[in-house]
C-alpha cells in the first residue's frame, strides 16, 4: 500500500463557502455518460447495413447486368439485417461502455456471416431459394464486412473525440476521507486509461481536510445530493475501510432519492487489482484471480493440436531423428537418451526425453548446475545439438504421450537455480506456470528468453512471458510461436 497522502485542515466556513459556490447556476450542455457507446455502435451497424445493400445491388448490376427478383432479395436483405442486429444484441454489444469498448469486437464479422446463413435458411424454408441470387448474397456479405471493418476505427476516433471534448464524461465523487484508499483507487483507475472519467472531489459529513491528492472537499452528503439534482454528478464511489454498516445504510437511503449511480469498492479489490476478473456466482459478485486455461472444449482443441502436429512432425522428421541418434551414438559411449525428471502439469514430476549431449557420469539430473559457455561436460556433437535445439526433438514423444504440449512454459529441472537461489524462491508467482502442461517451446523462448538464466530480472521476465501465454492462449498464438521458434533457433545465441 502507498504511503498516506498529505492532508490540509480547512475551517468549517471555507467548506461552506465552497458549497455555496457550487450552488451557482451554470449553463447546461448536452453530456453523455459512457453508456452512449452502445447506441453509437448500434447506429454505426445500421448505417453499415443501409450502405451495404445499395453497394451490393449496384456492384451486381455493373458486373452481371442481370435483373433480380426484387422481392426475394429484399426479403433476404431484411432477414440478414434483422438476424445480425438480434445476434449482436444477444451478445450485449449495444450495452457496452467505454470500459469494455472493443471487447470481442472481432465477432462482428462472424455474426455478419451467421446472419447471412440464417437469411438463406429462411429463404429456403419459404421455398424461394431458386430465385435468390448467390452473387448478390456474396456481394452483400463482402460489402457488409468491409463496412463493419472500416467503421470500427471511425467509432474509436469519434468516441475519443467526444470524451476529449467533454461530450462523454463520467463525473465521480468519492465519499469518505481516507487518503490511502483514495490514492490506491485513483492509481488503479488512472491505469485503465479511461478518457471520460473526471473526479469531481471528495465528500464527507465529517470534513477535516481541504483536499486529498489534489481532490477538493466539496462538502457533506447535502452537497452530493445537490450536485446530483443539478445533473453535475454521475456516480458516488465508496471505498472506506471499516465504515459502520448503520452509517452506510443511512447514506445510501438518502442517495436513493436522487438520480445517481452508487458503487461500493471492496478494499481487497484495490489491493489485488488488476490481477482478477469480476464474475457473478448467481447474484453474488466474486473476484476471480485466475481460471483453468484449458477447460471444456479448449482442452480437446489443445490436445488435438498437439497430437496432429507432433504426430506429423515425428513422421516428417524421422530421417533427422535417426541421423541425430546416430551422431549421439558415435560421439561418446553411453545411452542414446538423457531422461531427466522435471516439474510438469499440476506441479507433478514428469520424465523428459532429450538426446544425450553430455559425457556419461557428468550429467546433472537435478539441474542444479547450469550449463555454461564451453561447458566441459558437453560432448562436441552435443554442443551442436544444443545450439540448434535438436536435442529437444525426442520431446515430441512426450507430447504424444501426454506429458507435455508443443507450446507452453518450458519444464524446469527439480533443483534449477537462478544465481544462488532456487527458481521457486527467486521469482514470485513462479508456481503459476504449472497450471498448464509444459511445452517444447513457448512465448518466452521466441522472445529472446532462452537458454541459461543468469539473473533474477531475466528469470522474472521468463515467468512474465509464461503467465502472459497462459492468460492469452489461442490456437493462433500457438501457431505464431511455432513459426517464430525457427527464427529463435537460428538467430538466438543464448542456447549452448
Amino acid at each position: 500500500m502507498q504511503a498516506r497522502s498529505k492532508v490540509a485542515v480547512v475551517p468549517a466556513e471555507t467548506a461552506v463557502a465552497e458549497v455555496v459556490e457550487t450552488n451557482k447556476p451554470r449553463l447546461r450542455r448536452v453530456r453523455f455518460t459512457s453508456n452512449i457507446a452502445g447506441p453509437i455502435f448500434l447506429a454505426a451497424d445500421i448505417l453499415c447495413i443501409l450502405l451495404s445493400v445499395p453497394l451490393a445491388l449496384v456492384t451486381y448490376i455493373l458486373l452481371r447486368g442481370e435483373r433480380l427478383v426484387a422481392s426475394v432479395d429484399l426479403f433476404a436483405f431484411a432477414a440478414a439485417a434483422g438476424a445480425y442486429l438480434l445476434i449482436r444484441a444477444s451478445r450485449q454489444a449495444y450495452r457496452r461502455t467505454l470500459v469494455n469498448l472493443f471487447d470481442h469486437e472481432a465477432d462482428a464479422v462472424i455474426d455478419a456471416l451467421s446472419s447471412v446463413l440464417i437469411a438463406c435458411a429462411l429463404v429456403w424454408q419459404f421455398g424461394m431459394i431458386s430465385n435468390l441470387s448467390r452473387g448478390i448474397t456474396l456481394l452483400y456479405l463482402s460489402s457488409f464486412t468491409v463496412c463493419l471493418t472500416l467503421s470500427r476505427p471511425l467509432i474509436r476516433r469519434t468516441i475519443r473525440y467526444l470524451a476529449d471534448t467533454g461530450a462523454i464524461e463520467q463525473r465521480i465523487v468519492f465519499y469518505g476521507t481516507d487518503p490511502e484508499s483514495l490514492t490506491d483507487i485513483r492509481r488503479v483507475i488512472d491505469n485503465l486509461g479511461l478518457p471520460h472519467v473526471r473526479f469531481v472531489g471528495v465528500a464527507d459529513d465529517r470534513p477535516k481536510v481541504q483536499e486529498i491528492d489534489g481532490l477538493k472537499m466539496i462538502g457533506g452528503l447535502d452537497a452530493v445530493l445537490d450536485l446530483a439534482r443539478r445533473g453535475e454528478l454521475d456516480q458516488v464511489l465508496f471505498c472506506v475501510p471499516n465504515m459502520p454498516r448503520k452509517r452506510l445504510q443511512d447514506i445510501l437511503e438518502q442517495l436513493s432519492t436522487v438520480s445517481v449511480d452508487v458503487a461500493l469498492i471492496p478494499p481487497v479489490a484495490i489491493e489485488l487489482a488488476p490481477d482478477y476478473r469480476v464474475h457473478l456466482l448467481g447474484q453474488l459478485p466474486v473476484l476471480t484471480l485466475w481460471q483453468r486455461p484449458f477447460r471444456d472444449i479448449n482442452q480437446f482443441i489443445k490436445r488435438g493440436e498437439d497430437l496432429l502436429i507432433a504426430g506429423t512432425a515425428v513422421v516428417l522428421l524421422s530421417p533427422l531423428l535417426l541421423l541425430t541418434a546416430l551422431l549421439v551414438r558415435l560421439s561418446s559411449p553411453g545411452p542414446l537418451f538423457f531422461v531427466q525428471p522435471r516439474i510438469g502439469f499440476n506441479n507433478e514430476l514428469i520424465k523428459v526425453l532429450k538426446f544425450r549431449t553430455m559425457f556419461v557420469g557428468r550429467t546433472d539430473f537435478s539441474g542444479e548446475q547450469a550449463t555454461t559457455v564451453g561447458d566441459p561436460r558437453v560432448t562436441p556433437i552435443g554442443s551442436v545439438l544444443r545450439r540448434l535445439s535438436l536435442d529437444e526433438l525426442p520431446q515430441l514423444f512426450n507430447v504424444l504421450r501426454g506429458d507435455m504440449s508443443l507450446v507452453g512454459p518450458r519444464p524446469h529441472p527439480t533443483h534449477m537455480k537462478v544465481g544462488d537461489r532456487h527458481y521457486q524462491d527467486a521469482v514470485r508467482g513462479y508456481a503459476g506456470r504449472h497450471r498448464v502442461k509444459p511445452g517444447i517451446t513457448g512465448l518466452a523462448q521466441v522472445n529472446g528468453v532462452r537458454g541459461e538464466i543468469r539473473t533474477i530480472e531475466r528469470a522474472k521476465l521468463r515467468v512474465d512471458f509464461d503467465t502472459k501465454y497462459i492468460d492469452r492462449w489461442s490456437v493462433w498464438l500457438d501457431m505464431w510461436i511455432l513459426l517464430a521458434t525457427f527464427r529463435a533457433v537460428v538467430w538466438d545465441r543464448d542456447a549452448y
